[in-house]
């Protein structure tokens, strides 16, 4: 039998899975990341974190395939790293580094994308061969599979549904310096602020009103409760992010959208609205688009990772 690792390294915790060839995850476990001097202790604790579970489990290094690990910054197809902000790193090759530490064959990629990949592997995408994932979080992110291969791009930036443009009357300043960038307007922060702003523009009663430190989740659950002006504020987001999701399946053309993040918690609640916003706007031929929730969770790094090891070379 083979083995291999999937890894997804955060900026607070790596997520190390041992799984079989067949994509069962047999154990899990969480290591800290410790991001003082440069990162340096970050590999060579994920190394040593492989070796005893190799060692307690009895496993030979060479019924290991090796180790899909994913990061939080652009990771070129040869395996250089250029720059994770939240890790502290520089530029350095992660596959010769980490393949040095652990005597293993070592594939690299972005979080996001190994997230989208894990998802459409063994969650909301099972059984599809092209994916739309969105992370709808603090911000959005999300990743394109196509073929069941990643879209990296020319410029490791494919999959960044956070940053399409959308209408807007008022267009924010986002943090990459454009302005009307749906992640402004359809993440958690961006319900917050749609709410904040509508809130000042009229009189109507609401439970939102007066409320301390307004969050994402006060608005979800006011509009579950059937609070109007919750709704409305909803209808306004989802229309925006509708509009995104349209414009990124008029070019990946997906089977099926697989929404993630804290805000999928949401559940049925928030699928069956983003897809009612995003027929609104779709291309027509885009047509019997699915939606669907994300089924992985925290592991769908994980996942995708070992998945990004087991299909390297293969064909789609």
């Amino acid at each position: 039998m083979k083995y291999g690792f999937g890894v997804d390294v955060g900026g607070t915790t790596v997520k190390i899975g041992l799984f079989e060839q067949t994509g069962t995850l047999l154990e899990s476990f969480e290591i800290p990341t410790h991001t003082e001097n440069g990162g340096a202790r970050i590999l060579p604790e994920i190394a040593e974190a492989i070796g005893e579970v190799l060692a307690r489990r009895g496993i030979e290094k060479e019924n290991v395939e090796g180790v899909g690990i994913g990061v939080p910054g652009p990771v070129a197809p040869d395996g250089t790293v250029n720059r994770c902000v939240n890790l502290n790193w520089g530029v350095f090759n992660l596959h010769q580094a980490l393949g040095e530490l652990t005597g293993l064959r070592v594939k690299g990629g972005n979080d996001a994308n190994c997230a989208a990949l894990g998802e459409h592997w063994k969650g909301g995408g099972m059984g599809c061969r092209s994916t739309v994932f969105v992370t709808l979080g603090t911000g959005i992110g999300g990743g394109v599979i196509l073929d069941g291969k990643i879209l990296g791009g020319a410029h490791g930036v494919g999959g960044e549904i956070g940053h399409i443009t959308v209408s807007v009357p008022d267009p924010w300043p986002c943090t990459c310096g454009k302005r009307g960038c749906v992640e402004q307007y359809a993440s958690a922060n961006g319900v917050v602020r749609v709410a904040k702003e509508r809130l000042a523009k009229t009189n109507e009663a609401t439970a939102l009103r007066g409320k301390e430190d307004l969050t994402c989740k006060d608005v979800f659950e006011a509009a579950k409760r059937g609070d109007r002006f919750a709704n409305d504020t909803l209808e306004v987001v989802f229309d925006y992010l509708g509009e995104a999701l349209a414009d990124a399946c008029c070019v990946a053309d997906p089977e099926r959208v697989i929404l993630g993040g804290g805000m999928s918690k949401a559940g049925e609640f928030l699928r069956e609205r983003v897809e009612r916003h995003f027929e609104k706007f779709m291309f027509h031929a885009c047509k019997g688009t699915e939606f669907a929730l994300a089924a992985l969770g925290n592991d769908a790094g994980m996942y995708g990772a070992y998945r990004l090891l087991i299909t390297e070379g293969e064909s789609a």
